[in-house]
C-alpha cells in the first residue's frame, strides 16, 4: 500500500493525516487517517523536521494496512550532497525500510540537481521530485502517472484537505 501524509498546524497543535492506496493510478483512497497531536515543537528555520517529523510517525503508527511507500509534502533531500529534508529524516526514522517520495510545489534554492520536475495535467508549474529508497526517476514516474488532471494528483489533494478538516 502506498501511504501519502500531509499536516497541518494550529498553534501547537497538529493535525496529521494519511491516505492509504492500492495502486499509483488510484482516484480513490483505500483508507483515510488522522491524528492530533498536541505540545508540538515550534517551527525553527532549518528546522522544520523537529515540528512535523513525529506528526508524521505517529500517523505512521496507527496505519494498519502494509506500507509499501509514503509520500511527502516537501522535500527529501535539499541538496546534492545529501543535506536531509523532511523525507530523508522520516526514511531514517522507518530505519530506512519504506522508500520515502517528497512533492514540493516549490523549489528549493539548494536543491542542486538531485531532483525532478514533472508537469502534470496542461500546468506550466512543475512539481519538485526527490526520494530515498527508491530510484529518483520511477520515483517521478510514479508521481506522473497519479490520477488527475492537475498539477497535484487528486489523492494528495485530498490528503492535503483531510488534514486540514478538523
Amino acid at each position: 500500500m502506498i501511504l501519502a501524509i500531509d499536516v497541518d498546524y494550529k498553534g501547537n497543535t497538529a493535525n496529521a493525516a494519511g491516505i492509504v492506496f492500492k495502486d499509483w493510478k488510484d482516484s480513490e483512497s483505500f483508507k483515510e487517517y488522522t491524528v492530533q497531536l498536541d505540545k508540538i515543537k515550534e517551527y525553527i528555520p532549518g528546522q522544520f523536521y523537529k515540528r512535523e517529523l513525529p506528526c508524521l510517525t505517529a500517523l505512521h503508527r496507527i496505519v494498519n494496512e502494509e506500507v509499501t511507500t509514503i509520500i511527502i509534502d516537501g522535500f527529501v533531500w535539499l541538496s546534492d550532497i545529501y543535506k536531509k529534508g523532511l523525507g530523508a529524516y522520516l526514511y531514517q526514522k522507518l530505519d530506512r525500510k519504506i522508500p520515502v517520495i517528497g512533492v514540493a510545489k516549490k523549489s528549493f534554492y539548494s536543491l542542486g540537481e538531485n531532483y525532478r520536475e514533472i508537469y502534470r495535467g496542461e500546468s506550466k508549474s512543475p512539481l519538485f521530485i526527490t526520494s530515498a529508497g527508491i530510484d529518483l526517476d520511477i520515483a517521478a514516474d510514479n508521481i506522473k502517472i497519479m490520477a488527475g488532471e492537475h498539477r497535484l494528483p487528486i489523492l494528495l489533494k485530498k490528503v492535503d484537505f483531510l488534514c486540514r478538516k478538523w
